[in-house]
C-alpha cells in the first residue's frame, strides 16, 4: 500500500519541511482495519483522505488487530508477523477488498490504506490472515 491519508501527509510535511514537532506522539501500536467495499471513489475515499474511516467491515467477532513492522529499507516497510483475525461468527463479513492502518483500536485516524492484491470473501466460520511480510507500506 502506498496511499497515505491527508492526515498523515500533512503531519509529515509539517515535521520535515516546517521544522514543527508533530502535534502528538506516534502511536505505540498501529491496527489493521478491513474494508468490504472499494474505497477508491466517493465519500469513502474522501473520508480516508481526511484520515477517518467509514464502511469498515462489521460482523460477529470482527475487530481491528495490532500489527508490527520490520526494518525500513529504501522507503518501504513490511509486516514482520502474521495478523490473523478472529473466526467470523454470526454471519458473513463480506468480501474484504481493502485494508487500512489505523492509530487506534477503535475510531482514531487512518494512516495508510490500499487495496488487497486479491479480494477474499469471508463467510461465517472463515478466518482472514495477512501473513508476515505480505503487507508493505511504501513512500514514493
Amino acid at each position: 500500500m502506498s496511499a497515505a491519508s491527508n492526515y498523515t501527509e500533512d503531519r509529515t510535511l509539517d515535521f520535515w519541511l516546517k521544522a514543527n514537532s508533530l502535534s502528538s506522539a506516534s502511536p505505540a501500536t498501529v491496527y489493521l482495519a478491513l474494508f468490504n467495499s472499494d474505497p477508491s471513489t466517493g465519500s469513502t475515499l474522501e473520508n480516508l483522505e481526511a484520515g477517518t474511516l467509514t464502511d469498515e467491515c462489521t460482523g460477529g467477532a470482527y475487530a481491528r488487530l495490532s500489527a508490527t513492522f520490520g526494518t525500513i529499507t529504501d522507503g518501504s516497510v513490511s509486516t514482520n508477523a502474521n495478523v490473523t483475525f478472529a473466526t467470523a461468527t454470526d454471519g458473513n463479513w463480506g468480501t474484504i477488498t481493502h485494508v487500512a492502518i489505523m492509530d487506534a483500536v477503535t475510531a482514531g485516524n487512518v494512516l495508510f490504506y490500499g487495496a488487497l492484491d486479491t479480494a477474499r470473501e469471508i463467510l461465517q466460520d472463515d478466518t482472514f490472515q495477512i501473513t508476515s511480510g505480505s503487507l508493505t507500506v511504501t513512500l514514493a
